[in-house]
């Protein structure tokens, strides 16, 4: 029988239970362990609901670690012990159902608001303490003084029994009296401390106006000031206070002696430095994290006339198989090792590396001259991964791709100098990967833009931002008008009209492609309806059809054969009056799941044409068992067709292509025909139709009326 809680509840109950055991020997408080656990059961709720929720919640999981500080867990240690729990049960416990990834991710970012709201609420504390021991010392101040001129026993009395450091020093510096409570500070036990003159206390870290206000108080120039300070202790190690010297006067008025009170914040510097460590830099590999190199990139980008940054975004090659295939803790051991050699790469003044986050790091240079410097870190990191790494006794080779931008400080912000070295890397990694490449502003703007239009093109759709332009399709033989292909286009509102080739691979891409199709399907055969209307159904041209281009992704998507029915059926078109045509490419090597919708269409009468015919290598004996009726044949066949004579391979090749696609009862229709010297050709080996900007451009439905009618007229 298992002993694991049963349900939601006393899981959650489980991990309070744990998290107390960790933190309560480490937590100055009055109540008993299970008191202690009922405190902390409803945070343990809220992580649990943060760990689960839709969102998250930066605010709330800070929230619960200024919480910890309100249950008096201040100590350094119950913090880690905190986040130690966090990272090892909550998801264990509380995240019964999801996805074990996305939970782990949403752990550590509860870790790191959970530290900086405990960090923000022990500031805030110890300002709180600090008034009240600066009002304490004011205090003090002011009955030493009093006991100065009234008696002497009862300054003994304040001065020895005072929780916090006081000494007494003459106006030249030198140490008169100090209390145990500073000799305790200072690890000393000669009260008089070696006659030591206040001068001789200096620290590397003081502040440049510590000494300045000394000065300023010893000449009775001001009468008190208060400092955060360093001093060596006589072993060497450092002591950190708070420090409110004040000047003591006789009865007249006249400075006599200096009054220091200071207050031993060691320990909770080095708490904030610790936390401040935590915040900025990444658990894993120990590298700066995101935020602290952003804080790093904009000072070097807000340096100044003169000063230069170079920055090297890289990421790891095929760094997901290796997760996939050794799992996560392999992976991870991977991206320590990467780091620690990339750490190798940046020692140089001005260089820096972090971690951004996954396997994604990023290298800074900064100086007056980065141009040369980028490249050799760029270099330097490419070497470094060279090395194959042993992850549990197996030899990993590292590649990454380097998007390098360099430029002047004070051009570009830290986003855009992110976005445009994210963007470089991506195009290193799609030239093969292993490799750097530099900025190139030209190229930035052509991915801004796509991205652009890939996020615009759902609403387009939606505020009938495309039409269709129609190209008419003639008959080589008598000149007549047969139908039009139809050729979407985008009215965009800030690039105008766009071809198909600026927008019909984002909408494959992205999926919008199959609504997207069903809608020119639909407006094509409307406009295929309107036609036969006005021309009737006979006529020596026979009747006019439409063609419309299908994309792989519609060829595969199920609803394919069905949507166009339906719109067949709804719009009362036959389907002898619609011609979809598919490239070549995307029937190479296809299998019968594929052909199956187009051998059904077929069935229904509806034509199937090969487009692009003679750019896939497909081949020939294919055509038998494809369910076309039209080969379309591309236009870098008809080129030099274009003056006559024509170059004579290519009329054999051309004239075999027709032969053969006769042979097998198949049309011929040539696209890109741009003369009459080509049309001619074309009509000498037998082609059957033809389109081109001979007859006409791409235009609006109108257009193929007028040449319709020309046609029909004579």
């Amino acid at each position: 029988m298992s002993g694991e809680p049963d349900g939601p509840q006393d899981r959650l109950r489980r991990f309070a239970t744990i998290w107390s055991r960790a933190v309560f020997p480490v937590t100055s408080t009055s109540s008993t362990r299970t008191e202690f656990e009922a405190e902390l059961l409803p945070l343990a709720r809220r992580l649990s609901e943060m760990l689960r929720a839709r969102s998250f919640d930066a605010e709330e999981a800070r929230a619960v670690g200024a919480a910890l500080v309100d249950a008096h867990c201040t100590d350094p240690e119950a913090l880690s012990q905190t986040l130690d729990c966090v990272d090892a049960y909550l998801v264990l416990y509380c995240g019964e159902g999801g996805d074990p990834e996305d939970l782990r991710a949403r752990s550590a970012r509860l870790q790191h608001a959970m530290a900086a709201g405990f960090a923000g609420a022990l500031r805030a504390r110890t300002l709180a303490e600090q008034e009240a021991i600066a009002q304490a010392a004011l205090k003090a101040q002011g009955v030493v003084a009093e006991a100065l001129h009234a008696s002497e026993a009862r300054f003994r009395a304040v001065f020895e029994g005072a929780a916090i450091g006081i000494g007494i020093a003459d106006l030249d510096g030198n140490i008169l009296q100090v209390n145990r409570a500073l000799m305790r500070m200072f690890g000393i036990a000669d009260p008089a401390l070696g006659g030591r003159r206040a001068m001789e206390w200096t620290h590397p870290d003081d502040a440049p106006q510590v000494w300045r206000l000394y000065q300023e108080l010893v000449r009775g120039e001001r009468e008190h000031y208060h400092v955060e300070k360093a001093f060596y202790r006589p072993d060497g190690t450092v002591l950190w206070t708070n420090l409110t010297v004040s000047l003591l006067r006789d009865a007249d008025g006249t400075p006599q002696y200096q009054l220091a009170l200071m207050e031993d914040t060691t320990e909770r510097r080095l708490l904030n430095l610790r936390l401040r460590y935590e915040a900025t830099h990444d658990a894993l590999t120990g590298l700066p994290n995101r935020s602290f190199f952003f804080e790093r990139l904009e000072k070097a980008l807000n340096a100044g006339p003169g000063q230069r940054f170079g920055l090297c975004y890289l990421d790891l090659d095929g760094f997901k198989a290796v997760n996939d295939s050794l799992g996560h803790a392999a992976g991870d051991r991977l991206l320590v090792e990467v780091a620690d050699r990339l750490q190798a790469c940046a020692t140089a003044p001005g260089e820096m590396v972090a971690r951004l986050g996954g396997d994604e790091f990023v290298a800074l240079t900064t100086g007056p001259d980065t141009r040369h410097e980028v490249d050799e870190l760029a270099g330097r990191i490419m070497n470094a991964l060279l090395a194959p790494v042993s992850v549990d006794g197996r030899e990993l080779t590292v590649r990454g791709s380097i998007g390098i931008v360099e430029g002047s400080a004070g051009e570009r912000s830290p986003a855009e100098v992110l976005r445009s070295a994210d963007i470089t890397m991506y195009r290193a990694k799609s030239a093969g990967g292993n490799r750097f490449e530099l900025a190139d502003p030209e190229a930035d703007a052509r991915v801004i833009t796509r991205h652009g239009l890939t996020t615009a093109l759902p609403a387009a759709l939606e505020r009938g931002e495309f039409f269709i332009e129609y190209q008419p399709l003639v008959h080589l033989g008598d000149g007549s008008v047969r139908g039009a292909e139809a050729l979407v286009r985008w009215l965009h509102p800030q690039h105008g009209a766009l071809g198909p080739d600026r927008f019909i691979p984002l909408a494959e891409h992205t999926g919008l492609i199959v609504p997207l199709g069903r809608w020119v399907l639909e407006q094509s055969v409307l406009q295929a309806r309107l036609w036969r209307e006005r021309y009737g159904e006979g006529g020596a041209a026979g009747p006019l059809r439409i063609n419309v281009n299908l994309s792989p992704c519609q060829l595969t998507h199920p609803g394919l054969v069905q949507d166009t029915v339906e719109i067949l059926e709804r719009t009362g078109v036959a389907p002898d009056a619609l011609c979809l045509e598919v490239t070549e490419s995307a029937l190479i090597g296809a299998d019968d799941d594929l052909l199956k919708p187009l051998r059904r269409l077929a069935e229904m009468g509806v034509d199937i044409a090969l487009d692009d015919f003679g750019t896939g290598y497909s081949n020939l004996a294919n055509l038998r068992r494809l369910p076309v009726s039209v080969l379309k044949l591309d236009r870098s066949f008809t080129q030099s067709m274009q003056q006559f004579p024509a170059d004579p391979v290519d009329l054999k090749i051309v004239e075999g292509i027709v032969a053969l696609a006769h042979s097998l009862d198949l049309a011929v229709t040539v696209e890109g025909v741009e003369t009459g010297a080509q049309a001619e050709q074309l009509r000498i080996l037998g082609c059957d139709t033809a389109q081109g900007w001979y007859y006409a451009r791409p235009g609006p439905p109108e257009r193929l009326h007028e040449l319709a009618l020309v046609d029909a007229t004579g």
